[in-house]
Order: structure tokens, then C-alpha cells, then sequence
């Protein structure tokens, strides 16, 4: 089974990444397909992290099986344009429980590692918030995975990420930060040399 990461790209395969870039204003595809991948991550380790203990397993299980089904992707067009009626769409209320105070940390690592200005950043993860959750819970939906296989699912997803791409493992530092801005730094680095790989 591909993780999580792979089937959210995916997701944003053909023409929807240009769509993407067009919502944050004509943003550069190539600085908006890296901001999309930190994104990703930064909400695939934050849902990893809130899992580890028995009471947010718990709650995430309940979030997905009670408003994050899956079905939010069958519009991603109007997930993107801000347009889809499906309550699962609060990107700001899921931004709000998965990092809290972090949002800003968050924010200025994919801003920084992308080249995305701030605003752009924030408006993109509250974009693919929503499409995480939704993906999580479609696989936790059509596998029939217990509570141990989700975090199984979860878990290996972001230990896999973090083997192919050094930029995953720093995004637990930023989650887990204490006013250092190494880590910032490193991300932008990191950041730099995806953009300069994108189309070879």
C-alpha cells in the first residue's frame, strides 16, 4: 500500500497544482509544489505526534469516522477555490487543533523553504489540511483499519518520508521548537535544493 504522502500527491496530479498556483494569487508552480510537500509534512508529523498517545489515537479516530470520510476529496476543485459546501473543509479549524500554537512556526518553515510569501503559506495549509484528514480517513474507510492500523498507516508514513526527504525530519523540530531558528534555516536550505531538482 503507497503512504500517505504518495496518495496525497496524487491527488494533486495534472492540472490542480495549476489550479493551486492560481488560487495563492499566480504563485510560482515550482515554489507552490515544494510549499504543498512541507505542508504535507508538517501535518503528517503533527497528526503522528497528537496519535502517539492513547487519548488522541482516540480523538482522531473519532474525527475521522465522525466528519473526515473522505468525501471532501471528491471536490478538490472546490476544496481549492473555496467553494466546497463539505463541512470537513475547515482548514482553520483543523490548523487550530492539530498545531495550536505552532501554526506560526509552521507558516514561516513552509514560507522560507518554498519562497512563498507568509500569506500564501497560511492559505495554502489551510487548503491541504483539509485533503490530509481526508485522505487518512478514505484509506482508514476503504482498508477497514482499527485504531493500530491507522497509526501503523500513519506512523510508517512519515518514518518513510523522513528516510526520502531529509526536509521531513527537520519539520519535527519545527513542531517541537523552543525559539531556535536553526531549524528554520535548515528547512529553507533543504527548500532551495527541492526547487532547484523540481523539473529534472
Amino acid at each position: 500500500m503507497s503512504n500517505l504522502m504518495d496518495l496525497l500527491q496524487g491527488q494533486l496530479s495534472g492540472g490542480l497544482l495549476d489550479q493551486l498556483s492560481g488560487v495563492l494569487g499566480g504563485a510560482d508552480k515550482q515554489k507552490t509544489n515544494v510549499a504543498t510537500n512541507l505542508a504535507m509534512n508538517v501535518l503528517m508529523s503533527a497528526l503522528s505526534k497528537n496519535a502517539s498517545t492513547p487519548q488522541g489515537a482516540s480523538s482522531l479516530l473519532s474525527a475521522l469516522d465522525r466528519d473526515h470520510d473522505g468525501s471532501v476529496l471528491d471536490d478538490i476543485t472546490g476544496l481549492l477555490s473555496g467553494t466546497s459546501q463539505n463541512k470537513a473543509a475547515d482548514g482553520m479549524g483543523i490548523l487550530s487543533h492539530l498545531l495550536g500554537g505552532n501554526i506560526f512556526n509552521a507558516v514561516e518553515a513552509i514560507s522560507k523553504g518554498s519562497g512563498l510569501n507568509r500569506n500564501s503559506s497560511m492559505s495554502l495549509l489551510m487548503k491541504v489540511a483539509p485533503m490530509v484528514l481526508g485522505m487518512l480517513g478514505k484509506q482508514k474507510r476503504q482498508q477497514q483499519m482499527d485504531q493500530g492500523g491507522l497509526l501503523d498507516f500513519l506512523n510508517g508514513s512519515v518514518r518513510q518520508e523522513q528516510q526520502r526527504n531529509q526536509s521531513s525530519s527537520l519539520v519535527t523540530k519545527i513542531l517541537d521548537r523552543d525559539g531556535d531558528g536553526s531549524a528554520l534555516d535548515e528547512i529553507a536550505g533543504m527548500g532551495m535544493k527541492m526547487l532547484g531538482g523540481f523539473f529534472k
